[in-house]
């Protein structure tokens, strides 16, 4: 598979009869990663279900991940990834222990350093609207070059250019990419806007 972006499509709410058609239309857009909320309607068959179908095509995995009994049914339904609303320290050593990726929601230095000791893949700046690109650049400065950060919250096309410049590497895209009730042509049309706005101002040491 491509070296992914660092673009994450939310899908909170979907169900498992909407997640393989609506997954594959994002993927076929250029968003590789989807993560399936685990408070969405039978979270884990809908991951199964996914990963099933996109093998080799796109990585899945779980969001909303609050403990460490979570993390392990999300290894088990065979997610590549954990996002988690918080830096919880236990929740991020269970999902390295399980092979996964890790991205924990922090919102200040401490827990973005609490969450890089934990393990932590990258972090996820949330809610990002509230933090800003400039409270977003004054931690950069101080964090590990080498830990990608993404903004969640808020985030969206028109506004990647202003996050890339105060130093995130990507973007959790939740209500812009897919709401209930959206069809796939829909949500596959803000994916295709989103992946074109993300490789038009991406930096290039980026």
């Amino acid at each position: 598979m491509p070296q992914p972006r660092h673009l994450i499509a939310i899908l909170r709410g979907i169900t498992t009869p909407e997640v393989v058609p609506m997954c594959e239309a994002l993927a076929a857009a250029g968003l590789t990663r989807i993560e399936v909320p685990l408070n969405s309607p039978e979270a884990l068959a809908s991951i199964a279900a996914a990963k099933r179908a996109l093998a080799g095509a796109a990585t899945v995995g779980a969001g909303t991940v609050l403990s460490e009994a979570d993390v392990d049914g999300v290894a088990e339904a065979g997610g590549e990834f954990v996002v988690s609303p918080d830096a919880n320290a236990a929740v991020i050593r269970r999902t390295i222990a399980r092979g996964m990726q890790s991205f924990p929601g922090v919102f200040t230095p401490t827990e973005a350093f609490a969450a890089i000791r934990a393990g932590a893949t990258g972090l996820k700046f949330f809610p990002a609207e509230v933090l800003g690109p400039a409270g977003i650049r004054a931690m950069k400065a101080v964090l590990p070059r080498d830990v990608p950060l993404y903004a969640v919250g808020g985030a969206k096309p028109e506004n990647f250019a202003e996050y890339f410049a105060a130093g995130c590497a990507g973007f959790g895209l939740g209500t812009y990419i897919f709401k209930p009730g959206m069809t796939v042509e829909q949500c596959a049309e803000r994916a295709r806007a989103a992946v074109a706005a993300y490789d038009r101002e991406k930096p290039n040491d980026a």
